[in-house]
């Protein structure tokens, strides 16, 4: 069976490097933005559209009268999120399959749960997420720290609501996971270099 490791993070936190270090370290696959490819030419919707459903709050609980005057729009909307993310069940599962292997996000520690997952969350501090993107260029280019961490709240709620929506399980709570690592004030490659050789 392949050993599987699936990291989910907060944003700014730089879960995306850890995992991609991490899974260097070990020798393993690593998945995270081939997924969307993946789910794109599996649903033959543009990677756009698919990264848009992922990335945002589910289209659930309209408001009556929504449902009442453009249902039609409702439904397809949920049609199509429903149709996204069974797509990107079966390819985290095919991958899984395949090797050993590093995923991040994707509800992959729930998807996957069966499999048995080392399944990690990664978070840091408001302040070094803010220094993390601002020195990377993270987000959309917000001109101002106010906005940044606004926006840095924004896309941690959406990634909220879209995994308790398909797992029924808190986002971030600590008793979902196995491990938590704390990237505040830390060099990542180096926290990387101490974890591989835990695991």
């Amino acid at each position: 069976m392949s050993k599987i490791i699936t990291v989910g993070r907060e944003f700014g936190s730089g879960g995306r490097e850890f995992g991609r270090r991490l899974a260097e370290e070990l020798g393993f696959e690593y998945y995270d933005k081939e997924i969307i490819t993946e789910i794109a030419k599996s649903t033959s919707l543009s990677e756009n559209y698919v990264r848009q459903v992922v990335e945002h709050e589910p289209h659930r609980l309209y408001p009556i009268t929504i449902g009442q005057t453009i249902p039609y729009v409702g439904d397809y909307a949920f049609q199509m999120e429903q149709s996204v993310y069974q797509a990107q069940r079966k390819i985290l599962l095919e991958m899984a399959e395949k090797s050993d292997c590093v995923i991040v996000g994707r509800c992959a520690d729930y998807v996957l749960r069966d499999l048995k997952p080392m399944r990690i969350f990664v978070y840091a501090d408001m302040q070094s997420r803010v220094a993390r993107c601002m020195a990377r260029g993270d987000g959309d280019h917000p001109t101002t720290e106010k906005e940044l961490i606004r926006q840095i709240k924004k896309i941690d709620k959406n990634r909220a609501k879209y995994y308790e929506y398909y797992t029924g399980q808190k986002w971030g709570a600590k008793e979902n996971y196995d491990l938590c690592v704390n990237t505040t004030d830390t060099v990542i490659k180096d926290i990387v270099i101490h974890i591989a050789k835990m695991l």
